[in-house]
């Protein structure tokens, strides 16, 4: 098994090492096997919300089977980006996986990043929910990829982190240049809002803003913005035009060779972890509003009137771009249930 040509050769070599080490055939496993599993979280160090996520996932896994299964966690950027680690999901080189699903697979899977889809809080919690009908929605499209969704891990509402400048309307936001993550509908929905979108990996996204290639980032909550560039940014306008919303992914084949046991350990580990985060993602989320505000970083809510009209801007040009690619099935689903702006 070998990993993407893209990744650094030391890297490359390391990873496909450990991942041909800990490779199983696919085959049903027994419950009395020994089993060793990989995972992998697309964004974060060991410390990150998502770092400790899947740790904990695997802590809890290795518990619950008296240390029968093992999993081996990789952090961000450790064998690879956010698109090289979900081919290698795919493919099956590694088992489990923490991040956004790549649409390059089923563009469908943009209803996950579709702009305004909520508007709330209690709204978002409900839709992205396990049994919420965005989960509903997008379950047939990961199996038919070949992946099992275990699970949601919700973060909260995005925004706009910039440096020297912001803006809070289409007028004002002319001339902005923000990353974008290169996942549609994202960078369609910055340049509805006025900005001009550059897509960018994370890993990139620090010296991208540092050399000026971009003014900043955008569409994550303000953990990311302030823990990792608040030396560089000045602002953060809370523009909530996506619900930062990630999924616990299993490879099929590495799901189906597990007998029923061994599969109920793995699902409710991640069950533990998604419950945890959905109890705990609004306040953390606050608590890291207060944190950055305090440490320097201007907070901005734009005003109702300000909000309506990017609502009204951003719906009329992404949602209709994204029929196209999201099929007509699933915007019916998404102008049944999406929020209305009061």
């Amino acid at each position: 098994m070998t990993l993407k040509n893209s990744i650094n050769v030391s890297s490359s070599i390391a990873a496909v090492s450990v991942i041909t080490a800990l490779g199983f055939s696919a085959s049903a496993w027994a419950s009395d096997e020994e089993l060793k599993l990989t995972i992998a979280t697309e964004s974060g160090d060991r410390e990150s919300p998502h770092g400790l996520a899947v740790k904990r996932i695997s802590d809890i896994v290795e518990e619950k089977s008296d240390g029968r299964i093992t999993i081996n966690v990789f952090y961000q950027d450790e064998i690879g980006g956010p698109q090289e680690l979900f081919d290698q999901l795919v493919r099956g080189n590694i088992d489990l996986f923490l991040g956004w699903p790549q649409t390059s697979y089923d563009e469908r899977l943009g209803v996950l990043q579709l702009p305004y889809l909520t508007l709330g809080w209690d709204e978002a919690l409900d839709a992205y929910g396990k049994d919420g009908w965005v989960s509903e929605v997008i379950g047939p499209i990961l199996s038919d990829i070949g992946l099992e969704y275990l699970g949601p891990f919700p973060e909260g509402f995005g925004g706009i982190a910039t440096a020297d400048t912001y803006a809070t309307n289409h007028e004002d936001a002319r001339g902005i240049k923000l990353r974008s993550q290169p996942i549609f509908p994202l960078p369609q929905t910055i340049q509805a809002m006025g900005f001009q979108a550059v897509p960018i990996d994370w890993s990139e996204v620090y010296t991208s803003i540092q050399t000026g290639v971009v003014d900043g980032d955008s569409s994550n909550v303000i953990y990311w913005d302030y823990t990792y560039f608040n030396d560089l940014l000045d602002y953060f306008v809370h523009s909530k035009h996506n619900f930062s919303f990630y999924t616990f992914l299993m490879n099929q084949d590495s799901w189906n060779a597990l007998d029923e046991e061994d599969r109920g350990i793995i699902a409710d580990a991640v069950e533990v972890v998604s419950n945890e985060q959905f109890e705990n993602a609004k306040a953390e989320d606050e608590k890291w509003i207060q944190t950055a505000q305090e440490e320097g970083m201007e907070y901005i809510v734009p005003s109702d009137e300000e909000m309506a009209a990017w609502i009204e801007r951003v719906r009329e040009t992404v949602w209709v771009e994204a029929e196209e690619s999201l099929g007509e099935d699933v915007m019916s689903a998404v102008r049944e249930h999406a929020s209305e702006p009061q």
